[in-house]
């Protein structure tokens, strides 16, 4: 996401970092967010094993939040990626939501190595002290390392499932192009941009190779996402292979930036819910259930 899409949240919100302590992934909101907006939805833990788990990649060990229903295995698995907060409440909340569900929900924090996204309390030095360091590569891995931890821990990685938001829905796309996966529900994630050594590709270089079919849910308010390049998106998935052809966009044409943001004021009940059932209902018409 564009700094200028975090201006307003910037200008209001000034916490100094002694004023918040992340106690563990998943377990309260990024500095940065707060504080949290009324409508914020919470989702018990009833019925779920959830809670920070710790996954291989390598020598490294990365945090992430899983949530599954209890004592259950041979589970769909969905990757939920977060936003550039990080792997706070509300991305825990997602993961729970899908639990309820029946899937072995998981999302891992893939900024650790860089810093520790929650404490910041400026979106400003957030996005360049660093989101603007961690490497494409380095994400895809990660995720790779998350799906083998999911399949060693009861789920069925062969109905894999990738959804994200923001920064997370443009991730969304490129492990779409990257991994066996078989559907992703992209939320109002960036789709063009400069190349760089650390972003040396963006969806639209992508879309014609997605391994599964990709549904994208964008605002038509967006300032940060001009309409024009989900345009580009879909001239670029036409021109692709089977997957791509299948994809498809809904735009929400009142609807601004993080329209599923509960926790912030920029969440739009009505493009959130509909977005919600179109995104389970994605998953389990392209085998993810």
């Amino acid at each position: 996401m564009e700094k200028k899409d975090f201006d307003s949240l910037t200008a209001t919100h000034d916490y100094s970092r002694r004023d918040f302590v992340k106690t563990t992934v998943g377990g309260s909101f990024a500095a940065a967010v707060l504080p949290v907006a009324a409508q914020t939805i919470t989702t018990d833990t009833a019925g779920l094993t959830a809670g920070q788990v710790t996954i291989p990649v390598g020598d490294f060990r990365m945090p992430a939040y899983r949530a599954q229903p209890e004592g259950k295995g041979n589970l769909p698995v969905i990757l939920v990626i977060s936003e550039i907060f990080g792997v706070h409440e509300h991305i825990a909340d997602v993961a729970r939501r899908f639990a309820k569900l029946g899937y072995l929900a998981i999302a891992p924090e893939l900024f650790v190595r860089q810093g520790d996204a929650s404490a910041y309390t400026e979106i400003s030095k957030l996005l360049s002290e660093l989101i603007s360091k961690v490497p494409d590569e380095q994400v895809l891995g990660d995720l790779d390392a998350t799906v083998a931890w999911a399949k060693a821990n009861g789920g069925d990685t062969s109905r894999l499932g990738v959804t994200g938001f923001c920064w997370g829905g443009r991730i969304t796309w490129l492990y779409a192009a990257h991994a066996p996966v078989k559907v992703g529900v992209a939320w109002y994630g960036r789709l063009v941009g400069d190349k760089t050594a650390l972003q040396p590709r963006h969806p639209i270089d992508v879309a014609g190779q997605l391994n599964g079919p990709v549904l994208g849910l964008y605002g038509g308010q967006d300032t940060g996402i001009p309409l024009d390049t989900v345009d580009k998106m879909k001239a670029a998935l036409a021109a692709g292979n089977a997957a791509a052809k299948q994809s498809e966009f809904v735009i929400y044409p009142d609807a601004p930036h993080a329209f599923h943001a509960d926790y912030r004021p920029s969440y739009r009940k009505d493009a959130a819910e509909d977005g919600w059932k179109r995104c389970t209902a994605w998953f389990k018409t392209h085998g993810v259930a």
